[in-house]
C-alpha cells in the first residue's frame, strides 16, 4: 500500500479518535454547573469546545510523551510502521465507542494507550515498548493523580462549609455564589482537557509522521497538527458532548455549588500540572476522583462501594483490553494492504453499527453515560427529616428556604 495514502489514512482515523474522545469525555467539565443551574446545558458545551480548542495550543510535552517516549522510534531504537499504528488506533477507537455505548466508565487516553502499545508489541516485539515511560507518565499518573484531585477535594469542600455555614445550623445564603464560581472552574477543567487530551492525539499523528520519514525522530507536533487536533476535539465536544449532558441522572444532579466548585478546581489543578510535566493522564479518573472527594466532603456522606468497584473495574479493564483489540487488528493488517483494508472495513462497520443502536435509545443510563455520572453516585448523602411546612414555624421556615438556596 501506498505509503503517503496509508499516513493519511492513518491521520484521518486520529483525528476522528480525537472527535470521539470529545464527546466521550469533555462533557464531564460542564456537569456539575448544568446540573446546579450556573449554565445553560448548550451555552456550557458551546464554552467547552471553545476552550478546548484554546487549550491545544497552550502546550505540546504529553504530545512528545507520546510520540517519542512510549514507542521507541528513531535514534536506534526499534520502527513500527504506519500500519501499525493504524491497527492501534483502530482498537482504540473501537473500545472507546464501546465502553460509550455500555456505560463503562472508561478513559479514552488509556484506550489510545493500550491500543498502540497491542499494535506496536505484534508489529516490532515487546522491546519497541519504552517500560520506564509507561510506569513513570502513565500509569502511575492513572493512580495518584485521581487520589490527589480527590483529596485536594475533600479537603476544599470541608473548608467551604466550615467557612459558610452559620450558627444554628443555618447555611449562609451567599454560599450560592459558589454556583456562579463554577463557570469560571469549569472552563478552567475544559481548557486544562485542552492541554491534556488534544495533545495524545497530536503525539500520534506526530509517530506516524516520523514512522513514514517525514518529519526527525524527537521532533515536536507541527503547527498544522496542533490546529487539527484542537478543532477535531472541540467539534466532538461540541456535537456530541450535548447528547452526554443530556444523559447525566442521578449522581451530578445531587452535587451542591460547593463541592461543584471544589471538584472541579482540584480537577484542573491536577491535569494542568500533569500537562506541563507531560504525564498523559486520564481526565474522566481525575474528574471522578475529585466528585468522589468533595462529596465525602459534605457532611453526612457515605460510600456507595458497589458503584465505587464499578468505576475501578472500568479503570483497570481498559488499557489492557484495548491493547488486546489494538493487538488483534495489528495481526490482521499484518496480511498487507489486504489486512489494512479488512480493518477498516470491519471497524468502519462496527463503529456504524454502535452508533445506529445508540440512535434507538437516545436518551438512555444504559447506553451513554458519563464516567462522572457514576462517581457521583459513589457518595450518598445523608438527608435530615423536615418538619411538614404546615407544623413549621416561620423562623424554620425561612432557615431551611436559606439552607436550600446555600446548598
Amino acid at each position: 500500500m501506498d505509503l503517503t495514502f496509508m499516513v493519511v489514512l492513518v491521520i484521518v482515523l486520529a483525528l476522528f479518535f480525537d472527535f470521539t474522545n470529545g464527546f466521550h469525555d469533555t462533557a464531564n467539565a460542564m456537569a456539575t454547573p448544568i446540573a446546579t443551574g450556573a449554565i445553560k446545558a448548550k451555552t456550557a458545551v458551546a464554552l467547552a469546545a471553545v476552550l478546548n480548542l484554546v487549550g491545544a495550543f497552550l502546550s505540546t510535552e504529553v504530545a512528545k510523551t507520546i510520540s517519542g517516549g512510549i514507542i521507541r522510534e528513531g535514534g536506534g531504537g526499534l520502527a513500527i510502521s504506519p500500519e501499525m499504528i493504524f491497527a492501534g488506533l483502530m482498537g482504540a477507537v473501537v473500545w472507546n465507542m464501546l465502553t460509550w455505548l455500555l456505560g463503562l466508565p472508561s478513559s479514552s487516553s488509556h484506550a489510545l494507550f493500550g491500543g498502540l502499545i497491542g499494535a506496536a508489541i505484534v508489529g516490532a516485539g515487546f522491546g519497541v515498548i519504552n517500560y520506564d515511560v509507561v510506569v513513570s507518565k502513565v500509569l502511575l499518573p492513572a493512580v495518584l493523580a485521581p487520589l490527589i484531585a480527590g483529596t485536594v477535594a475533600f479537603l476544599s469542600t470541608r473548608l467551604a462549609y466550615r467557612i459558610t455555614t452559620r450558627k444554628g445550623a443555618v447555611a449562609n445564603p451567599k454560599r450560592g455564589g459558589f454556583r456562579y464560581g463554577q463557570i469560571f472552574s469549569s472552563s478552567l477543567v475544559a481548557l486544562a482537557h485542552g492541554t491534556n487530551d488534544a495533545q495524545k492525539t497530536m503525539g500520534v499523528i506526530t509517530l506516524v509522521l516520523v514512522a513514514a520519514g517525514t518529519q526527525p525522530a524527537g521532533s515536536g507536533p507541527l503547527p498544522w497538527v496542533i490546529a487539527a487536533c484542537g478543532l477535531a476535539i472541540a467539534i466532538g465536544t461540541y456535537t456530541g458532548g450535548w447528547r452526554i449532558i443530556r444523559t447525566l441522572g442521578s449522581g451530578l444532579t445531587e452535587v451542591k455549588p460547593a463541592q461543584g466548585f471544589a471538584a472541579e478546581s482540584s480537577t484542573a489543578s491536577a491535569i494542568l500540572a500533569s500537562s506541563h510535566l507531560g504525564f498523559a493522564l486520564s481526565t474522566t479518573q481525575v474528574a471522578s476522583g475529585s466528585v468522589i472527594g468533595s462529596g465525602l466532603g459534605r457532611k453526612g456522606a457515605q460510600v456507595r462501594w458497589s458503584t465505587a468497584r464499578r468505576i475501578a473495574v472500568g479503570w483497570v479493564l481498559t488499557l489492557p483490553a484495548a491493547a488486546v483489540v489494538g493487538a488483534l487488528a495489528a495481526a490482521v493488517a499484518h496480511l498487507g494492504p489486504a489486512g489494512v483494508i479488512i480493518d477498516a472495513v470491519v471497524g468502519t462497520l462496527v463503529i456504524a453499527l454502535m452508533f445506529l443502536v445508540s440512535q434507538r435509545n437516545r436518551v438512555s443510563h444504559d447506553n451513554a453515560i458519563s464516567g462522572l455520572d457514576h462517581a457521583g453516585e459513589v457518595v450518598e448523602i445523608k438527608r435530615r427529616k423536615k418538619k411538614r411546612k404546615s407544623e413549621a414555624q416561620p423562623e424554620e421556615k425561612m432557615a431551611e428556604q436559606l439552607m436550600e438556596a446555600g446548598e
